[in-house]
C-alpha cells in the first residue's frame, strides 16, 4: 500500500482546489480526481495525471440544479424533470454547453456533462468552494485512465502514491459510476447505466407528462461521455466473464494448475485452497458496491486471469453487467 500526499479537510481542499491544484475526492459513487472546472489548465493536469485524452469529457459537478445554468445553454423540461428527481444522486445529464463554459472539461464538445453528488463530503467542499469562487468541479475517477475505479481512499493512494492529495469521505456507499442520460437529442438517452435504472427514469418521466420513455439507441450520433469506451475499468489481470458452471467444469480440469486464477462467483465452488475466491452477493446493489474493490484486491494478490461469473440478465445488474463487460474487453 501507498501513502497519500495529504489527507485535507473540506477547508484545505477547497483551497487547494481555488489555486489550481488537483484533488481527490469522494462522491457516494467513486472517487474522483477534481480540479475547477473553469480554470483550462487545472483541467489539463486532470488529464496529464490520469494519462486520460484530452478530447474525452469529464463530468462537472455542482451543488444543484440551480448552477446547471452555469454551464448548460439550454435545459430540456425532461432534464429538469430527471434533476427534480435525482439530483442530489448518481446520474449525470448531458446537456447543450455554454460557449464559454467549461471548455476544457468538455472535451472541446459542444455539451456537458454534469452531476450533483449526494455524497456530504462532495456537498460541504462543494458549498466550500463556491465561497472561493470555484462554481463546479470537473472530477473523473481518481485511477489511472482505463483502470479500475477506486471506491476508498485508499485505493486512490495505491494509484497515485505521494502525488496526489485526497478528502477522505470512507468508502463509496454506491460503488459505481452514475448513470449517463444524454439530453442533447430530444428524448433522453441512456449512454452508461447505473445505480439509477432505466425503469426508474421511465416511471419518472411518465409521472410528469414531460418526455418520451428512454431508449438505448438514436439516428442521431451520441456525444462522447464518460466510462463508455469499449474497454475500461480493467484490473492488471486478464479479466474473463463466464457462467458458473463453466468456471467449475474449468477449475476442474485444470486442478492444482488454478492456482493463479482468482474467481468471482455466486455458484459456491470446489476450490483449492491456493485459489482466490470471493463469493458474488446475490443482490445487484451489494455486488456494485465491492466490485471495484474485489478486482483491486485480486490484482494486489497477484492473480494472473479473473474469471466472474456472468450476471443475471435482469435490468437490475445493468450497471454491474456494463463494467465488467468493458472490463473483459480490454
Amino acid at each position: 500500500m501507498n501513502t497519500p500526499a495529504a489527507l485535507l479537510d473540506v477547508n484545505q481542499a477547497a483551497t487547494l482546489l481555488a489555486a489550481g491544484q488537483v484533488v481527490a475526492i469522494p462522491t457516494e459513487t467513486v472517487y474522483g480526481l477534481a480540479a475547477n472546472a473553469d480554470d483550462a489548465r487545472a483541467v489539463a493536469k486532470i488529464f496529464s495525471t490520469k494519462g486520460r485524452p484530452a478530447d474525452h469529457p469529464l463530468i462537472v459537478h455542482i451543488q444543484g440544479a440551480e448552477q446547471a445554468a452555469l454551464y448548460a445553454a439550454h435545459i430540456p423540461a425532461f432534464a429538469a424533470q430527471l434533476m427534480h428527481a435525482f439530483w442530489p444522486g448518481p446520474l449525470t445529464l448531458i446537456l447543450p454547453r455554454r460557449p464559454e463554459a467549461a471548455a476544457a472539461a468538455a472535451g472541446g464538445q459542444s455539451s456537458i456533462g454534469l452531476r450533483a453528488p449526494a455524497h456530504p463530503t462532495a456537498q460541504a467542499l462543494l458549498q466550500a468552494c463556491a465561497a472561493q469562487g470555484v462554481t463546479g468541479l470537473a472530477a473523473p475517477s481518481a485511477n489511472r485512465f482505463g483502470k479500475v475505479s477506486p471506491t476508498r481512499a485508499q485505493h486512490v493512494a495505491d494509484e497515485f502514491g505521494t502525488t496526489v492529495p485526497i478528502l477522505d469521505g470512507g468508502a463509496c456507499a454506491i460503488g459505481i459510476e452514475s448513470t449517463i442520460v444524454d439530453c442533447t437529442r430530444g428524448a433522453p438517452i441512456i449512454l452508461r447505466p447505473g445505480h439509477i435504472r432505466a425503469e426508474q427514469i421511465t416511471a419518472t418521466l411518465a409521472d410528469g407528462h414531460a418526455a418520451a420513455p428512454p431508449a438505448t439507441t438514436a439516428s442521431a450520433p451520441a456525444p462522447k461521455a464518460s466510462g463508455t469506451l469499449e474497454a475500461h475499468y480493467a484490473p492488471r489481470a486478464k479479466l474473463r466473464l463466464m457462467t458458473g458452471l463453466m468456471i467449475q467444469t474449468a477449475l476442474d480440469v485444470l486442478g492444482a494448475d488454478a492456482k493463479h486464477i482468482a474467481i468471482y462467483s455466486r455458484l459456491v465452488l470446489r476450490s483449492a485452497s491456493a485459489q482466490l475466491v470471493r463469493r458474488m452477493p446475490d443482490d445487484a446493489e451489494e455486488t456494485a458496491r465491492q466490485l471495484f474493490a474485489v478486482l483491486r484486491e485480486f490484482d494486489a494478490q497477484g492473480a494472473t486471469l479473473i474469471w466472474v461469473e456472468t450476471p443475471p440478465a435482469d435490468a437490475v445488474w445493468d450497471g454491474v453487467r456494463d463494467r465488467l463487460q468493458r472490463a473483459a474487453a480490454a
